[in-house]
């Protein structure tokens, strides 16, 4: 889905949307979407977070994935696109494909929990009929997906997510901790960020 959206003119050209830019969205509201994106990117603007890779958040995005076991882990921010400000890929001599920095808005499983501001686990995503399928489920072969928000206490928006994937499906009972490993390294992305998150 795409949307012309008519934004104010940028006060960084680096960090905002041009006028009349042709931009995915991925609700069924889309001018509240838009909005929404705008406030973001404000936001990111004012917290000097750049919407690039860094360093810090690679490792960050390392350590999750050894604690998990996954073979991909992200610190996903949501502008314009997805953009993995920390990244972990699989060894590239492992044959697995390799995930760049950037990815449509509305791919993937990030975008529910950018929408709902929740959690998501899918130890099983074939198990879930409404998100068995996906460009990047069937370009990458993903069969489990972890992630959970970093919500800022400031706009109330859900600015970035942590998330974990892996083409290998995962058990019920394993659930607990694999949603646990992405909490808690959301509550450290938010702290690296300095994104001040509501109290428990």
């Amino acid at each position: 889905m795409t949307y012309s959206s008519n934004l104010p003119s940028a006060t960084t050209a680096s960090t905002f949307p041009t006028a009349h830019k042709q931009i995915e969205t991925f609700t069924e509201d889309p001018a509240t979407e838009l909005a929404e994106m705008q406030l973001r990117l404000n936001r990111f603007s004012e917290l000097g977070i750049r919407l690039e890779g860094h360093e810090v958040l690679d490792d960050i995005a390392d350590d999750m994935a050894q604690r998990s076991g996954f073979l991909y882990s992200m610190v996903n921010g949501f502008g314009e696109q997805q953009t993995f400000l920390g990244l972990h890929n699989p060894s590239p001599d492992a044959g697995y494909p390799i995930v760049g920095r950037t990815m449509s808005r509305n791919h993937g499983y990030c975008p529910e929990v950018i929408q709902r501001k929740l959690g998501l686990p899918l130890p099983d995503v074939a198990a879930s009929p409404r998100f068995q399928s996906n460009p990047v489920v069937d370009a990458i072969g993903i069969q489990s997906y972890f992630g959970s928000p970093i919500i800022d206490e400031a706009t109330g928006l859900a600015l970035v997510t942590v998330c974990i994937i892996d083409p290998q499906p995962r058990t019920l009972a394993d659930a607990t901790r694999l949603q646990t490993i992405v909490k808690d390294t959301a509550r450290a992305t938010a702290d690296a960020l300095k994104i001040k998150t509501p109290g428990p």
